[in-house]
Order: structure tokens, then C-alpha cells, then sequence
């Protein structure tokens, strides 16, 4: 460990960290250019044979960014798409980027540092950064905005310009240290620990914006929400906002131990996917609406009535089923397809009964803010199910490939253990164990 993290981890005064140097290289997860390919003609592109862990150069930081020491991050399923070379090489982005000139050029490197989620502490701040400081203990959104578009102004993710940081940006937040915007930057919750408040912002984020933003589904009370994926970084937030916004869940898992969890979590029905008989005929139309008709009746029958919403990030396996099981008028929000990207549905459930498809992507920092500000209320709680330190998070990034977690799985950068970072133990105790982590006893 440098001088400059060894401080962080110490706890040093921001005076102290602002006086030692940053050092030239820094442990990060990462991939390499030449490992583009690798996987070519092979079934199953385990992550943990393309994912290294090891020093990469440190980059100076742009006028409008920050150096951040991460404490704590978080493995999303963007590390397993970049770490598959999959749809695309990450490389690709990078390439682009550094096309723009200036600053941009940094991100064209031989490794590419991911990650994006993060929390941890602000060690430099560039010349034009004026509302934060070092020494300020902060959480990472994980949306890149470019406030010179106009775009921006009316809505951060409808700018062209705009990138998933650690993913289609270098220098992310599976590392000792993270390059950010300062436009990325939230108050870290004072009541959490550094591993809960990383696991916080990409997932919670994007699901405030699919269903509450008026950007998004626009959710009110007593809709009915079926949540597919209802264990899944995304699927355990979206569960609690259902819930915190007066709605009723209904969640669908894989397996008995994930409706546990799921129960637990509060989710009104819960039920096992093994029910609805979803086989491998995803294009075949008879298949998907007896599929969509076992799903309506246990819905129907659980409610007395059709969902509002369907909370989709599922992809090619559930969005035919989505749109056909909808109710008139209803309305489907996806923000992903992690199962394939090419749909298939029978377009007349869309047109003739009025339905709505929504895209919906990250969020934007107000999105962010008022997520955290939920945070900060008890009203949305970190979900962690494991907690690997730095070195094994090829392993940490396998189990979300393969789907054997809940919830988030958390990553130790600099933080020495579990545990670390709270600084409002009162506020903790006040909103209890429950509220503040309820699955922290199994971490």
C-alpha cells in the first residue's frame, strides 16, 4: 500500500492527505488489450481467465475531476461484459473517447480499469472542482455526463456525450483509486458502512429512475409491479421502492433460496420462475403466451388484477412474456437484456391495447441525490450478499455471471475489512440493524 492510501485507511486529516504524493502506479482490476479474443470459439467465457489484478499507471486528473481513494465497490454485470470482451472490447469505447483530444486521450490505454460503483474519499480535486474537497467522503454515481451539451441541461442522460464510467470510461472504481467527474459525486450516507454505500448507487439509481422518475414508468400508489430478476443488484432495489412508494411487488426468482430472500426483503408475491415453465423456445409465440397466461393467473390471483408496471432488464427470455402479460394501458420499463438483446413479441398486446415501452438508462444526478436522500431516510437498504477483498474479484465477477448471488456483491479496495466507514453510529442505531443492512449477518 502507498503512503497516500496507507493515510486514507488511517484516517488522516484532509491537510495530511493533500500533502503527500500520488504515486505513480495503482492496483486496479482491469483487462488487456491483448486478451481481445480470447474467448473466441469458447462456450463458456470465464471471467476469471480474463480479469487481472495488478498495478496500472496513474492518470493525472482533468480540471473537472477528482482523485478518489475507494475504499469499497461493487461487481455490476457491465464488469462481465467487459471482461468477456462481450457484446463488444471495451477497448472499442476507449478508442472513441480518446479520439475527442485533450483529457480524453488518457483513457486509450493498454489495460482498462473497471468498475462502477465506488465510495471512498476524495484525495485531489482539480483546479475547477469548487463544491468538494479532499478529505470528503463521497459515493460514485456511475454516469459520465458532458455538461457543455445542451442536452445535459434538460436531462444528464440524453446528452450524446453521455458514458457508463468504468465501463465505457478508463479508470474505475474496482481499484485503489477512481478518476471521476466531480458532476459524479454524492455524500457518502454517514450511517453506512464503505462496502454498503458502494453497493448503493448504480443499482438504486437506475431503478428510481425506471419507476419513480416522471422519466421513467411514473409509478403511484397501489400499482401492481412485477419485478422480474427480484434478487438481482436492480431487482432487490426496485423491490423496496414498490414497497416505499405504497405499490405491490411481485417478484420473480429462480429458485426457492432466492424467494427467501425475496420474502425477507418484504416482496408482497413471490414467485419461483420454475412455475411459469420458461423453456428454451423464446421466439415461439404459443410458447410465450401460455407462458405469459400461467404467469397473469398466480398475478390475478395474488392481486385481483393485472401489473401496472413490468420492471425488465431480464431481456430476451421474459420480454415477450412482459408485454403480453401487461394490463391495457400498462407499462413496460427495461433497461437492459441480459439474456440477449434481440426480442421477439406479438406487437398487436402493444398497439391494441395501448401499451407503453419505456427505455430507461442509469440516472441522472438529481436521480442520483434523490436516491441517496432515501438512503439517508432508512427507506432504501444496501443489500449485500458477499464481500471478496480486491484480489479475488476475478471469483467476486463469476458469481454474477453465472447468477449465483443476490443483491450486490461487494468488493474490498482499500478498506482493510468489513465493517469500517461509519461516522453516525446514532443514526445507525436509530434506524436499526434491519433497516441499515439486513443481510450484513451473512456477509
Amino acid at each position: 500500500m502507498d503512503e497516500l492510501s496507507a493515510a486514507v485507511v488511517a484516517g488522516a486529516a484532509p491537510d495530511q492527505l493533500a500533502a503527500l504524493p500520488v504515486p505513480a502506479t495503482y492496483v486496479a482490476a482491469h483487462t488487456r488489450v491483448e486478451d481481445v479474443g480470447m474467448f473466441s470459439g469458447t462456450a463458456d467465457k470465464d471471467v476469471r481467465k480474463s480479469l487481472r489484478v495488478g498495478p496500472v499507471d496513474m492518470p493525472q486528473i482533468a480540471p473537472d475531476e477528482v482523485l478518489v481513494a475507494v475504499m469499497a465497490s461493487c461487481v455490476n454485470y457491465n464488469t462481465v461484459w467487459s471482461a468477456t470482451f462481450e457484446p463488444l472490447p471495451t477497448f472499442d469505447f476507449l478508442r472513441n473517447l480518446a479520439r475527442q483530444g485533450g483529457w480524453e486521450r488518457r483513457h486509450d490505454q493498454p489495460f482498462h480499469a473497471l468498475g462502477s460503483d465506488g465510495a471512498g474519499v476524495i484525495v485531489r480535486v482539480g483546479e475547477a472542482v469548487r463544491r468538494w474537497k479532499v478529505g470528503d467522503r463521497v459515493v460514485l454515481s456511475p454516469v459520465q455526463a458532458d455538461d457543455q451539451e445542451p442536452a445535459t441541461h434538460a436531462d444528464g442522460m440524453l446528452g450524446v456525450e453521455q458514458r457508463a464510467w468504468g465501463y465505457e470510461t478508463n479508470f474505475g472504481g474496482l481499484a485503489h483509486y477512481a478518476v471521476v467527474r466531480a458532476t459524479q459525486l454524492i455524500p457518502k450516507p454517514t450511517h453506512l458502512t464503505w462496502e454498503e454505500a458502494a453497493s448503493i448507487p448504480a443499482c438504486a439509481g437506475t431503478a428510481y429512475r425506471m419507476l419513480i422518475s416522471d422519466r421513467g414508468a411514473r409509478m403511484k400508489q397501489g400499482d401492481v409491479v412485477l419485478i422480474w430478476g427480484a434478487t438481482g443488484g436492480l431487482g432487490v432495489h426496485a423491490v423496496q421502492l414498490v414497497r416505499g412508494g405504497g405499490g405491490i411487488a411481485v417478484g420473480v426468482v429462480g429458485s426457492e433460496e432466492k424467494a427467501e430472500v425475496l420474502r425477507r426483503l418484504g416482496c408482497d408475491v413471490v414467485i419461483n420462475r420454475n412455475e411459469l415453465g420458461i423453456g428454451r423456445d423464446l421466439d415461439d409465440p404459443v410458447t410465450v403466451v401460455q407462458a405469459g397466461k400461467r404467469l397473469g393467473t398466480i398475478i390475478r390471483r395474488e392481486t385481483g388484477e393485472d401489473p401496472h408496471i413490468v420492471f425488465e432488464y431480464v431481456g430476451r427470455a421474459t420480454f415477450g412474456i412482459s408485454m403480453f402479460v401487461t394490463r391495457r394501458g400498462g407499462t413496460v420499463v427495461t433497461c437492459g437484456s441480459s439474456s440477449g438483446y434481440r426480442h421477439q413479441y406479438d406487437n398487436r398486446y402493444l398497439w391494441m391495447k395501448l401499451k407503453r415501452i419505456v427505455g430507461s438508462h442509469g440516472a441522472n444526478i438529481q436521480e442520483m441525490w434523490e436516491t441517496n436522500r432515501l438512503v439517508n431516510l432508512g427507506r432504501i437498504k444496501p443489500v449485500l450478499s458477499a464481500l471478496h477483498p480486491l484480489t479475488e474479484v476475478a471469483e467476486a465477477t463469476r458469481t454474477v455471471q453465472t447468477n449465483s448471488h443476490f443483491g450486490k456483491v461487494g468488493v474490498l479496495c482499500l478498506a482493510p475489512e468489513a465493517g469500517l466507514g461509519i461516522t453516525d453510529p446514532a443514526l445507525r442505531a436509530e434506524l436499526g440493524t434491519g433497516r441499515a443492512n439486513p443481510f450484513g449477518a451473512g456477509i
